[in-house]
C-alpha cells in the first residue's frame, strides 16, 4: 500500500461535497470582473455592456453543461436560494396558497425547511421513503401524487450517501401528469451527466463552489413555459426572477467552472470512481464492524460513505484531521445538535448507527498515494477510539448489520 512518511505528507482534502477549491482558470476569468471590468450589467453604457457580455458568456456555459437554452437560467446567490425559489416560487404561484408538493425522506434541507414553511400557510406535502441504501421508488412518487399536486421535487444525488436517484423515471411520471419536477442537482454537477430534456426536468438547481467555482453564486434552471413567483422583488433582473444587482465576477466564475466541468467530466469522474472504489473495498476489509452506507453501484463518482459500531464520527473526524486528512461526518453533532443524520436515519439505521459515520468526497486532485495515506491511518484511528468509547461489542447498538447497507 502506498504511504507518505510524516515529513513529506501534506493536508488531505476529502470533503469536497462540502466545497471545492477554485481552479486557477477560474480565478482568472474572474480577475478582469474585480478590477478593470466592474461595471453594472444592468448600466447602458461601455461598463455595463462589458458586464453584460460577460454575463450573458456566462448563461452560455451553464446552458451548454444542462443541454438547456441560455434564456432558461436564472443566476442565484447558490444552491440554497435555487431550492427555495424552485419551491415556494412554485407553489406560491400568483399567490396560491394551497396545493400538495412531495418530496423524499434524504433531501437537503434547503428543500425540505421550504416545504416545511409552505405547510405554515396551507399547503400540505407528502415525504416519499427510501430503500435501505437510500433510493427512491418512482412507483411511490406515482402514488403520492393528487390531482392538487404543484411540485415534485426530488434530488439527483444525496449529499452525504452519495446514492443517485432515478430522476428521469421520476421526471417522466411528473411530466405525464402535467407537474413541474424540479431536482437539487447540486452534488450532481461535475460528476455524471445531467441532461434536462431527456430527463424531463423542468428546474434545476445548482451551486459553482460545489463544483471548483467561487462561493456565493449559483443559478437555477427554469424551462421555458414554468410559472414561478419570485421570492425576491425588487429592480427585476434575471427576467424578473430574481431582482438584485447580479454578481458578474462570481457569475462569470460559474459559467467557467461549467465549461470546464463539461470538458473534463469523463476523465475526471472515471479517476474518482477508482479511488472511490478502492476505499469502498478497502475499509470493510480493514476494520471489522465497518459497512458502507448508500447504494453499492447508483452512487456519485467521489462519495464514499461508512459507518463504524462503537464509535462517534466526530470524533474521527477530528482524529483524522489530527493526522492531515480533512473529511466529515452525517451526524450532525458538527453544528451543534446532538441529533444524528435525518438521511442516515431514513436508510433505516439507529441513532447509534448514525452516529458513526463517515463521509470521504474525493476530488478532481486527489491521488492514489493520498487514498493509501487515509488507508494506512484510519484503522488505527478507528481501533484507538473504540478503546476509549463507552460501546463495545456487547453493549446494545441496535440492529448492527440492519439498513443492508453495502457491507
Amino acid at each position: 500500500m502506498l504511504a507518505m512518511t510524516a515529513s513529506a505528507r501534506k493536508r488531505i482534502y476529502f470533503d469536497h461535497s462540502a466545497t471545492t477549491q477554485v481552479l486557477p482558470e477560474v480565478l482568472e476569468a474572474m480577475k478582469p470582473y474585480f478590477l478593470d471590468k466592474y461595471g453594472n450589467p444592468s448600466s447602458i453604457h461601455s461598463f455595463g455592456r462589458e458586464a453584460k457580455v460577460a454575463l450573458e458568456e456566462a448563461r452560455k456555459s451553464v446552458a451548454a453543461l444542462l443541454n438547456a437554452d441560455p434564456m432558461e437560467i436564472v443566476f442565484t446567490s447558490g444552491g440554497t436560494e435555487s431550492d427555495n425559489l424552485a419551491i415556494k416560487g412554485a407553489a406560491m404561484y400568483k399567490g396560491r396558497m394551497k396545493g400538495h408538493l412531495i418530496t423524499t425522506k434524504v433531501e437537503h434541507h434547503a428543500v425540505l425547511e421550504p416545504m416545511d414553511f409552505l405547510k405554515r400557510f396551507g399547503l400540505e406535502v407528502t415525504i416519499v421513503p427510501v430503500s435501505s441504501d437510500g433510493l427512491v421508488d418512482p412507483g411511490d412518487v406515482e402514488k403520492a401524487i393528487r390531482n392538487d399536486t404543484v411540485l415534485i421535487s426530488v434530488m439527483a444525488a444525496n449529499n452525504e450517501i452519495g446514492t443517485i436517484q432515478p430522476i428521469r423515471e421520476i421526471g417522466k411520471i411528473a411530466q405525464a401528469r402535467g407537474i413541474p419536477f424540479h431536482t437539487d442537482a447540486v452534488q450532481a454537477m461535475g460528476k455524471m451527466p445531467i441532461d434536462v430534456k431527456a430527463d424531463h426536468i423542468d428546474m434545476l438547481s445548482l451551486s459553482a463552489h460545489k463544483f471548483h467555482g467561487p462561493k456565493g453564486v449559483g443559478a437555477l434552471y427554469v424551462k421555458r413555459g414554468t410559472h414561478l413567483e419570485p421570492i425576491i422583488h425588487g429592480g427585476g433582473q434575471e427576467r424578473g426572477l430574481r431582482s438584485s444587482t447580479v454578481n458578474v465576477a462570481g457569475v462569470v466564475g460559474l459559467g467557467k467552472a461549467a465549461e470546464i466541468a463539461k470538458r473534463d467530466l469523463e476523465p475526471t469522474s472515471d479517476r474518482m470512481k477508482a479511488l472511490r472504489d478502492k476505499m469502498i473495498k478497502a475499509v470493510p476489509e480493514l476494520i471489522p464492524r465497518s459497512y458502507v452506507n448508500g447504494h453499492k453501484t447508483k452512487r456519485l463518482v467521489n462519495n464514499a460513505s461508512f459507518r463504524f459500531d462503537f464509535i462517534e464520527g466526530e470524533g474521527l473526524v477530528l482524529q483524522l484531521d489530527f493526522k492531515g486528512i480533512a473529511t466529515s461526518t452525517g451526524s450532525a453533532c458538527s453544528t451543534g445538535s446532538l441529533e444524528p443524520s435525518h438521511v442516515l436515519l431514513a436508510l433505516g439505521l439507529t441513532h447509534e448507527q448514525a452516529h458513526g459515520s463517515l463521509r470521504v468526497t474525493l476530488g478532481r486532485e486527489n491521488t492514489e498515494e493520498e487514498v493509501g495515506y487515509f488507508l494506512e491511518v484510519l484503522p488505527g484511528v478507528v481501533s484507538k477510539l473504540r478503546e476509549i468509547s463507552p460501546f463495545n461489542e456487547k453493549t446494545p447498538m441496535g440492529a448492527s448489520e440492519g439498513g443492508s447497507c453495502v457491507q
